[in-house]
């Protein structure tokens, strides 16, 4: 059921989203919160996400929740003739067919870029894949972990606190970057169309999208050719570059200029500390900044998180409290603009959404559908393409729906 009238800057296209996990459905929520219309073709058993995490239902699980609004579900057992004759029908009109299936598999059912190709010319056809078809590791698979672990992120924390057990970041960022790069990229490739009438195959390679993110910083004194110092962005990986403990709480103290570091040591009766030649410039600070943030560390201990924050946005020295879970959900800035929204779904009650953080002028994002159970919308779907009442009851009891 549509909430708010659809003014995206995406409205009229159609996406068929054959994604699953996180990657996939995260890129597609985006492209649906721009406008886009997205249908989400699922196999019988559903996505797997949809069973992850304390739920109401048991196919509306809470990471699934958060990353399938608007959205329609249709469940085709692709293993059917019957099923692939209604996806190849769909392609016809569609303007992007997206899916994170391995090339093998994808060419079993038949919908390899070149057979989709062969439907919809025009067609732009992208495939989120864990590494580059052409590379050494074309065709394995691939999860959030093995590429943090693949790319050297698991590395970094080692090199702050010197323990060399490699470990995961804590948040699922290699499904969820390449996730936005997959945005992008289907932008861009529908930009092409509409420039040149050409679709194209695009690949949108995990393990080559979150090294890309994740050295952008990190490739450091390596950028050169001989390199010139170090992998690793020094400033970061800093052991005392963290949110600093005050009297009573947390805080994040980023001075960045001259002027700043010069008014954050006055307000904490510092100030020789500036006047130190190995903290008088950017160059310098850089270069000693284990020291420099150990100090910011003790000062820091000299007021409450309230008085720091007084008196640094009044210096115009950035600063922000260090949020925890519970204090996130109230943070001043993120009530004001209505960033956790509440919403009541029509079956599985009062829930929250994260709005879409990017604001259009002219063409707003909107919430126009709920995330859909498995299978919601397969009837609604297939009517929309012309198939009458008795078609969908032949095409339920022959399987390509999934099990009656």
């Amino acid at each position: 059921m549509s909430e708010t009238p659809n003014n995206g800057p995406l409205k009229g296209l159609k996406i068929l989203d054959l994604t699953s996990v996180l990657l996939g459905p995260y890129a597609t929520q985006v492209l649906g919160d721009l406008g886009a219309e997205v249908i989400k073709v699922e196999n019988p058993t559903g996505d797997i996400l949809r069973w992850g995490g304390p739920g109401r239902s048991r196919d509306m699980g809470p990471i699934f929740l958060n990353v399938n609004r608007n959205k329609r579900s249709l469940t085709l057992d692709l293993k059917t003739e019957e099923a692939r004759d209604i996806l190849k029908k769909m392609v016809e009109t569609a303007d992007v067919f997206i899916h994170n299936i391995r090339e093998n598999a994808i060419q079993k059912l038949g919908f390899d870029y070149e057979a989709v190709k062969a439907i919809r010319p025009d067609i732009v056809y992208v495939h989120a894949v864990g590494f580059s078809k052409d590379g050494a590791y074309g065709g394995r698979q691939a999860y959030d972990d093995l590429v943090q672990a693949a790319s050297g992120t698991t590395h970094f924390q080692s090199l702050v606190d010197g323990d060399p057990t490699p470990r995961y970041v804590p948040a699922l960022l290699a499904d969820k970057t390449t996730g936005l790069h997959a945005v992008y990229a289907t932008l861009a490739a529908l930009f092409h169309r509409e420039r040149t009438g050409e679709g194209q195959f695009v690949e949108v390679p995990m393990l080559e999208s979150f090294v890309s993110f994740s050295f952008a910083e990190h490739l450091y004194g390596h950028t050169f050719v001989p390199p010139t110092g170090q992998m690793g962005y020094k400033r970061v990986m800093n052991p005392n570059r963290k949110p600093y403990q005050t009297k009573d709480g947390y805080i994040s103290i980023v001075p960045y200029d001259d002027r700043q570091w010069e008014e954050f040591f006055r307000i904490g009766d510092r100030l020789e500390v500036y006047d130190d030649p190995r903290f008088s410039t950017y160059q310098a600070r850089t270069e000693n900044s284990e020291d420099l943030y150990g100090i910011i560390a003790e000062v820091a201990l000299t007021k409450t998180t309230n008085e720091w924050l007084e008196a640094l946005d009044a210096a115009r020295v950035p600063a922000m409290r260090a949020n925890d879970f519970d204090t996130l959900m109230k943070d001043p800035h993120l009530v004001s603009v209505d960033f956790f929204e509440e919403h009541d779904h029509p079956t599985e009650g009062r829930y929250i959404q994260m709005k879409a953080p990017i604001n259009f002028e002219k063409s707003p994002s909107s919430l126009r559908r709920h995330p859909p159970h498995l299978g919601e919308d397969s009837d609604s779907v297939l009517r929309d393409y012309g198939y009458s009442e008795e078609e969908i009851t032949v095409l339920r009891e022959a399987g390509a729906l999934g099990k009656t």
